[in-house]
């Protein structure tokens, strides 16, 4: 059974938590961001501190070592756009 994924520019959004995985695990990069900190508005809760990390698929690493480059930011838009232009970066440098 074939599963689908929320899709953004191109690439598939999991989540797990308060941790969202952008990316394909068949990359050379993911990136994984961690909802830090939300603040209520309305009656919804909205991630205003999110970390950004930009992580080696290669299965020989340790978790440690597979972190290429982490950021914080304060919008969920902006950690998928910082995100986003990881994974191109990387895509364009195979």
């Amino acid at each position: 059974m074939q599963q689908e994924y929320i899709m953004y520019k191109g690439y598939p959004l999991v989540r797990s938590g308060n941790c969202i995985y952008y990316g394909y695990m068949s990359d050379p990069f993911v990136t994984q961001l961690q909802i830090l900190h939300n603040t209520k508005q309305g009656q919804l809760d909205v991630a205003d501190k999110i970390k950004v990390y930009q992580i080696s698929t290669d299965e020989k690493l340790n978790p440690v070592e597979a972190i290429v480059q982490s950021s914080v930011r304060t919008s969920l838009y902006d950690a998928l756009d910082l995100a986003n232009a990881w994974l191109e970066r990387a895509g364009k440098k195979e």
